[in-house]
């Protein structure tokens, strides 16, 4: 073991050492390791957010969305897909469209999103319809030819309607009569309730086959738009910029990431916010490490003086008290980084914070440790703890041994 190193660990381990010195190195441990342990769960957290709400809304919602620049819709989508299905990195292409009803039953009603889908590619693609709470996922209409409708689970709580009762749509975009425009109304029957766990899809949506959709607005064999889900979603922004490229002028894209840039940058923010806010605690930490070695110098001059007459250099004594404060922070590092991550697995694992899912679209608190956060925590926190260490350092280094010996 190197001098500078064997005079840090002795003098950390002194059992001669004063008790308030002892207590106040054990608070600069505990300090770092309370600082580090906050932001390993704080930040686990927000990741464990940021990968729960998004990976609940891509089982809803397409990673590229193929749209037309102008209001006309899709009419040649058939053969775009065919053509845009060769794309690497495309894993399946939907044709869909959006509008916006008014569903009505009992005397209640509401305005709903109204998707048109291919059933069996829906299925296939996305898992709103694979989770049902009551009824299937049958798009088949009944006896009388009265197309199937699925409405999540909170919209048929909130509206009291089940499997099997019957509902009325309303389009806004009606038909043109001798009275003015009328809107056009269909009835259909509720074959199937689905629990997609996304609070929103639950509660504002409903789906309908294509045929049925494109009736509902009078609109013909036309469509709003592709729904493109690719391989890889990092690689999602290259899939979209291909897509475009292959299909031609008159079409625009925008990917998961743009469809949700504020959400996703305001959780960025948010962890930004935490890390430098609860950062602070790790700072006050390293006060206790500068207040540690200002003890430790002015109780050990007479050994440092010692020292430096025998022949220590400046140089080597400002690195013991270097090591000394790195050795402090380094146990409160190790420490707060074991109990942060245990502490986030076991409340993961067994999801010891339950949340409201009509609030935050998931049931619990999910944490998600992120191993590079522990490699920038660490490296801050051991950076803190050298900067404690200056001042000091500098100030054991420029004893004078002649006055500190002069009454031995």
């Amino acid at each position: 073991m190197k001098f500078e190193w064997l005079v840090a660990l002795r003098y950390l381990r002194s059992p001669n050492r004063p008790a308030v010195l002892r207590l106040v190195t054990l608070l600069a441990v505990v300090g770092v390791a309370a600082g580090v342990t906050t932001l390993v769960v704080a930040l686990s957290m927000n990741t464990g957010f940021r990968q729960a709400i998004r990976d609940r809304l891509l089982t809803v919602t397409a990673h590229v969305n193929l749209k037309p620049i102008g209001p006309q819709g899709i009419r040649n989508y058939r053969e775009l897909i065919m053509r845009l299905s060769e794309t690497p990195g495309v894993r399946s292409i939907e044709p869909a469209i959006y509008d916006t009803v008014l569903l009505s039953s009992g005397g209640r009603a509401r305005g709903i999103v109204l998707k048109g889908v291919d059933p069996e590619l829906e299925r296939k693609a996305s898992e709103a319809l694979r989770h049902m709470a009551s009824g299937t996922n049958d798009f088949a209409p009944d006896a009388d030819g009265i197309q199937a409708l699925l409405v999540g689970r909170m919209l048929s709580e909130d509206l009291r309607i089940a499997a099997g009762d019957y509902v009325t749509l309303t389009s806004p975009q009606g038909s043109l009569t001798p009275f003015g425009m009328l809107p056009r109304s269909r009835r259909f029957r509720v074959a199937g309730i689905f629990d997609s766990g996304f609070y929103d899809y639950d509660t504002n949506w409903g789906f309908v086959t294509l045929s049925s959709a494109q009736g509902l607005a009078g609109i013909g064999d036309v469509v709003s738009l592709l729904e493109v889900r690719v391989k890889n979603l990092d690689e999602a922004g290259t899939v979209a910029a291909e897509l475009l490229r292959r299909a031609g002028t008159g079409f625009t894209t925008s990917t998961w990431m743009d469809e949700n840039r504020a959400l996703f940058r305001a959780l960025s923010l948010e962890k930004l916010v935490t890390a430098l806010f609860i950062g602070l605690i790790t700072f006050v930490a390293g006060l206790n490490i500068l207040v540690v070695l200002t003890m430790t110098v002015a109780d050990r001059a007479r050994d440092i003086a010692v020292l430096m007459a025998m022949g220590a250099r400046g140089q080597q004594v400002r690195k013991v008290f270097v090591l000394q404060g790195l050795a402090v922070s380094i146990a409160g590092t190790v420490a707060g980084l074991l109990v942060g991550y245990s502490g986030a697995w076991i409340a993961n694992r067994w999801h010891l914070i339950p949340l409201n899912p009509e609030v935050y679209a998931i049931p619990y608190v999910p944490f998600h440790a992120n191993a590079f956060d522990a490699i920038w925590i660490a490296a801050a926190a051991l950076a803190i703890a050298v900067g404690a260490t200056i001042l000091p350092a500098r100030a054991a280094a420029r004893i004078l041994p002649v006055e500190i010996l002069r009454f031995e």
